[in-house]
C-alpha cells in the first residue's frame, strides 16, 4: 500500500482530464458487440453509470471484480466481498477481501486474466487505463458489465456514488444505512465546526519533499478542512497540486497536516524541513498525521478521517466528543 496509494489522489489529477474513456456514453457496458444497443436495465438498477455511460446491470450477480480501493472498501461495506473474484494489488489487505483470488496491476491490468475471469460485474475507476478509447472491449464482449465510478471531486458525488454502487449490486437498502451513518457524522463535526469564528489556516501535504503535492478548492477534502472550521491555505487554486515549499512558507498556516505514509515518519520529517523551522505550525509543533486510507479513498471513510482532522485542529473543540 505504499508509495502508490499515498499518491493516489495525486495520480487523480491527470486521470480525471481523461475521464473514464472505457465506454463511450452511447454503448453498453454489457453488450455483446460495439454497435449492439443498451436493453432495459434490470429492474431497480442503474441505467448509467457514474461516469455517464449507458449500462446494462445484471439483476443477479454472482461474481464481481473491483480494480479500485475505494470501490473495494464499499462494496465490503454493503457485504458483497464474498462475491469479489479478483482485485487491484493496492486493495490487498482491506478488511474483508477474500484471499487467494487473482490480483490485478490498478494501471495496467491484464485483460487476458479478467476474460479468464468473467465477472459479472468489473468495477473501474478513473485511475485504470483512462487514456485507453476503449480498453474493456474484449470483455464488454464476452459479456461482461463494466461499471466505471470516476474519482468523486465532492462529498456529494462521494455519497452519489456509493448510493450507485448499492443499487447496482441490488444493496439499496445496505446502501441507505451506511449513508445515514455516514451523514450523521458529517452533520455531528459540521456543527460544531460552523461554530468557529477564529478559523485556523491548514496545509495538508498528500505528496513529501522534494515533490510535494496538496489540493486546492474543487477536491473532498478541501470540503473536509472546511467542514471542521478551517480554512485551506491553497483553496484559492483548483484540484489536485503541486506545490512549491516557497508558497507554503509564505502562506505560514497554523497546522500541518500529511497523510504520506511511504517515509518512516513523515510528522518529523516535516518539522526538520530545511527552511522550515520558522514556520507557525513548526515552531508550535502543530504537524499531524492523518490516516493514509481514510483520508485517500473516496468513500463512507472518509468520516475516520474527518474526526481525525477536527481533533488535530481544534483538540479543544472535538476532543472531548
Amino acid at each position: 500500500m505504499k508509495k502508490l496509494l499515498s499518491l493516489i489522489l495525486a495520480l487523480a489529477l491527470a486521470a480525471s482530464a481523461a475521464g473514464c474513456a472505457a465506454q463511450p456514453a452511447s454503448g453498453s457496458a454489457s453488450a455483446p458487440a460495439p454497435s449492439s444497443s443498451v436493453s432495459a436495465p434490470a429492474a431497480g438498477k442503474p441505467g448509467t453509470d457514474p461516469s455517464g455511460a449507458e449500462v446494462n446491470i445484471p439483476d443477479e450477480i454472482g461474481s464481481v471484480v473491483v480494480l479500485a480501493p475505494s470501490i473495494a472498501e464499499t462494496l465490503v461495506a454493503l457485504g458483497c466481498g464474498e462475491l469479489i473474484v479478483g482485485y487491484d494489488t493496492q486493495s490487498a489487505g482491506l478488511a474483508g477481501l477474500p484471499e487467494g483470488v487473482p490480483t490485478f496491476d490498478l494501471m495496467q491490468p491484464d485483460m487476458e486474466q479478467l476474460a479468464a475471469l468473467k465477472p459479472d460485474v468489473l468495477f473501474v475507476s478513473n485511475m485504470t487505463l483512462y487514456d485507453q478509447s476503449n480498453p474493456y472491449q474484449q470483455l464488454m464482449d464476452l459479456g461482461v458489465c463494466v461499471l466505471c465510478v470516476p474519482t468523486a471531486g465532492s462529498i456529494a458525488a462521494i455519497q452519489e456514488d456509493i448510493a450507485f454502487i448499492a443499487a447496482a449490486m441490488g444493496k439499496s437498502a445496505e446502501g441507505d444505512a451506511l449513508l445515514a451513518d455516514m451523514q450523521a457524522e458529517l452533520d455531528r463535526i459540521a456543527a460544531i465546526g460552523a461554530a468557529v469564528t477564529d478559523k485556523k489556516s491548514v496545509y495538508f501535504e498528500i505528496g513529501a519533499a522534494p515533490s510535494m503535492y496538496s489540493f486546492g478548492g474543487g477536491v473532498f477534502l478541501n470540503e473536509m478542512i472546511e467542514l471542521i472550521g478551517a480554512e485551506n491555505i491553497l483553496a484559492g487554486q483548483e484540484g489536485w497540486l503541486a506545490v512549491e515549499a516557497e508558497t507554503i512558507v509564505a502562506a505560514d498556516p497554523d497546522v500541518i497536516l500529511t497523510n504520506v505514509n511511504y517515509i518512516d515518519d513523515p510528522v518529523a520529517e516535516i518539522l526538520g524541513r530545511s527552511g522550515w523551522e520558522g514556520m507557525s505550525a513548526v515552531q508550535n509543533g502543530q504537524v499531524f498525521y492523518i490516516d493514509n486510507m481514510a483520508s485517500s479513498l473516496s468513500n463512507q471513510n472518509i468520516v475516520k478521517a474527518l474526526d481525525q482532522m477536527a481533533k488535530a485542529v481544534y483538540p479543544e473543540l472535538f476532543s472531548a466528543e
